[in-house]
């Protein structure tokens, strides 16, 4: 996938600003596809050229014009056509895993402290996507397909971070019981 896809995935019910574009890649699209707002900017200015999104200038009293994007039928097309060709997943990269190669070369607390820290990291991910799911996402059989995708997206998230924390369990309770030894 690329930023673009992502980009004309988040323009496909509605137009955005650049700035609302940003917001929606912090506290949505961007779970699962991350980019900063000058990429988000940079791309729009691309997309534009290529004719898949189009620009709208809104006057504002007292404040720069606004820029509205919307997706345009040859976006719409391209983005179809990604949808329907080969789904890639990309290997991850974690300077964690890398890093826990060096144990034992290294001070284990130091690995350990990373561990807890991570682990915190998804207890709060997966507050905010159960959050999430209790919010909008109570009733999956009532819901369109659209809702469909992005509930399917979000369930995937929770297994996703539920593995992770037991990862981390099971990595923290090891680590402490060699400690302890």
């Amino acid at each position: 996938m690329s930023l673009s896809h992502a980009i004309m995935t988040a323009l496909m019910d509605r137009q955005l600003t650049g700035y609302d574009l940003a917001k929606q890649f912090d506290v949505s699209l961007g779970f699962f596809w991350s980019a900063s707002h000058q990429q988000i900017y940079q791309q729009l200015k691309t997309l534009t050229a290529a004719s898949y999104v189009a620009v709208t200038e809104v006057a504002q009293s007292g404040k720069p014009d606004k820029r509205l994007y919307e997706l345009t039928e040859s976006g719409r097309s391209e983005l179809i056509d990604w949808v329907a060709g080969e789904t890639k997943r990309k290997p991850a990269r974690d300077d964690l895993f890398v890093k826990l190669y060096n144990m034992g070369v290294v001070d284990g607390a130091l690995l350990l402290k990373q561990i807890l820290e991570r682990q915190t990291e998804h207890q709060q991910r997966l507050a905010l996507y159960q959050r999430i799911r209790e919010r909008g996402y109570q009733q999956p059989g009532k819901l369109d397909q659209h809702q469909q995708g992005r509930f399917l997206a979000l369930l995937a998230g929770i297994y996703q971070e539920r593995a992770a924390l037991q990862w981390c369990d099971e990595a923290i309770l090891l680590m402490q019981s060699s400690a302890d030894n």
